[in-house]
């Protein structure tokens, strides 16, 4: 058996390696290291698989955010409520421009923003909404859209972890995560569904004056060179990865089926098991597994995870900590109990290996060794 990899991206690039060296070298031999045209043809091509009519491209994830906020003209004083349970990312970028974090509790069955608690939260201040599409599936798109409307927010969708998912509205129709709100922001971290090998993101709008104040943003505030109409940043994608994730985007379909189909196996093989609770599917998105998070009751989480680290099986603990019980957050004022489905999740769930290479024989070991624990 091959040793088991939480992420295996070793493998992963073996099978695309004369693809991504060829595209990689032709980067090189152009010397075109910023802004080359292989930076506009992923933001092309990535526009057309998502469907949406700009994509704009930038250095992480978490800039991207930020940009953003920015392009919003969100401001301090403001308010923007995002949820407890998520990487810090998304509520480090709110704080770090001065504005306000509102933080709600989640949903114990998706781990997505719990749309019921919206309304105790908004107030004159509120300007926003960031949804967070944790672990490979939609928040609750339809209702975030209707509460938005009502009370005039802006919504911008953390897709970081759900590139390729669909939402699925009422009517049957689908539209991918990232393009429902007024912007989507998303990270290209080496981990990620659709991952380049350092660091990237990129932001998404069906919007013409926010493509452009975006860019602007993005571009030290520049819309002709040396002409600066608006304070930026400096967060471009390099050509490099911009080559890799060309070659990588034509994958992105085929490495969430993989994902998806490792996850069948271990609902299958893990369904039965007591005290184990398997990732829920919401009806109205797909599930592409950035993650595959099992829920462990009755204090044996821990446990569990040294059981399987000694069989050299790694798992990860997203999030041990809520947000709103970081030391660098203890200013918003929160306490122990706020968010209490948010805190139970804290302490119970648990990541198995989840990537592309996974084979029967690795994913047979690994829920065996579960199982086993639970005997």
């Amino acid at each position: 058996m091959k040793p088991i990899r939480m992420v295996d991206l070793q493998l992963q690039y073996q099978k695309i390696k004369k693809e991504i060296n060829e595209s990689i070298t032709e980067v090189l031999e152009s010397t075109a290291f910023i802004k080359g045209p292989q930076v506009s043809k992923f933001e092309q091509e990535l526009g057309k698989y998502l469907g949406v009519k700009h994509v704009i491209a930038c250095a992480n994830g978490t800039d991207a955010l930020m940009i953003a906020m920015m392009a919003l003209d969100l401001k301090p004083g403001d308010e923007v409520i995002t949820p407890t349970f998520t990487f810090i990312a998304t509520v480090e970028t709110i704080a770090f421009l001065g504005i306000k974090p509102v933080l709600a509790d989640v949903d114990p069955d998706s781990f997505n923003i719990d749309c019921s608690k919206l309304k105790k939260l908004v107030s004159s201040k509120t300007k926003a909404i960031i949804p967070v599409h944790l672990f490979g599936q939609c928040a609750n798109m339809s209702e975030l859209l209707e509460f938005s409307k009502k009370h005039n927010l802006y919504i911008i969708e953390d897709t970081a972890q759900a590139n390729g998912s669909d939402f699925i509205f009422n009517n049957g129709t689908r539209q991918k995560a990232g393009t429902i709100g007024h912007i989507g922001c998303t990270s290209f971290f080496p981990s990620k569904n659709l991952g380049c090998f350092g660091d990237g993101g990129a932001m998404f709008t069906n919007d013409d004056a926010l493509n452009e104040k975006l860019r602007c943003i993005a571009n030290h505030g520049m819309k002709t060179r040396y002409y600066h109409d608006i304070l930026g940043v400096n967060s471009r994608l390099d050509t490099i990865q911009a080559a890799i994730l060309n070659v990588k985007l034509k994958y992105l379909d085929s490495y969430n089926l993989s994902r998806q189909r490792a996850a069948q196996f271990y609902d299958s093989a893990l369904k039965e098991t007591d005290k184990i609770r398997t990732p829920f599917c919401s009806t109205f998105s797909s599930h592409i597994y950035h993650q595959y998070t099992i829920q462990i009751t009755g204090d044996k989480r821990d446990d569990l995870k040294n059981h399987l680290e000694k069989s050299e099986i790694p798992c990860m603990i997203y999030y041990p900590v809520p947000l709103h019980l970081q030391k660098a957050f203890s200013y918003l004022g929160y306490k122990k109990g706020d968010f209490p489905v948010s805190e139970l999740l804290a302490g119970q769930v648990l990541s198995l290996p989840m990537h592309t290479e996974l084979d029967n024989e690795q994913l047979n070991y690994i829920t065996m060794k579960v199982k086993k624990f639970f005997s």
